[in-house]
């Protein structure tokens, strides 16, 4: 079973910065696409980006497109998401999974990491 710590998150102003990443184990992380979800208080976990095995392929939500970017180091093991012109509806517990396929907005895997906590005050 893939184990997944996420770090970074920490409080942010609106229109601030903050980098969080993944660190997955096992060898074959380079195999998996790879997303980045986010669950804020009384709702529903979500989809926030994606990335190919490869590192060469990317989609987001809408509501982050063009804010955030997803980045992949397969020789560390390791996720990045760079979230930049922060909102307060970006509050959220911010996680790491792979995808059910290439394309979906689903978490692959039923396991979830503690996920990296990340508030703006609004």
């Amino acid at each position: 079973q893939v184990q997944l710590v996420e770090s970074g998150g920490g409080l942010v102003q609106a229109g601030g910065s903050l980098r969080l990443s993944c660190v997955a184990s096992g060898r074959t992380f380079s195999l998996y696409a790879m997303g980045w979800f986010r669950q804020a208080p009384g709702k529903e976990r979500e989809f926030v980006a994606a990335i190919s095995g490869t590192g060469t392929t990317t989609y987001y939500a809408d509501s982050v497109k063009g804010r955030f970017t997803i980045s992949r180091d397969n020789a560390k093991n390791t996720v990045s998401l760079q979230m930049n012109s922060l909102k307060p509806a970006d509050m959220a517990v911010y996680y790491c999974n792979t995808l059910t396929r290439w394309g979906a907005k689903e978490a692959g895997s039923s396991y979830w990491g503690k996920g990296t906590k990340v508030p703006v005050p609004s």
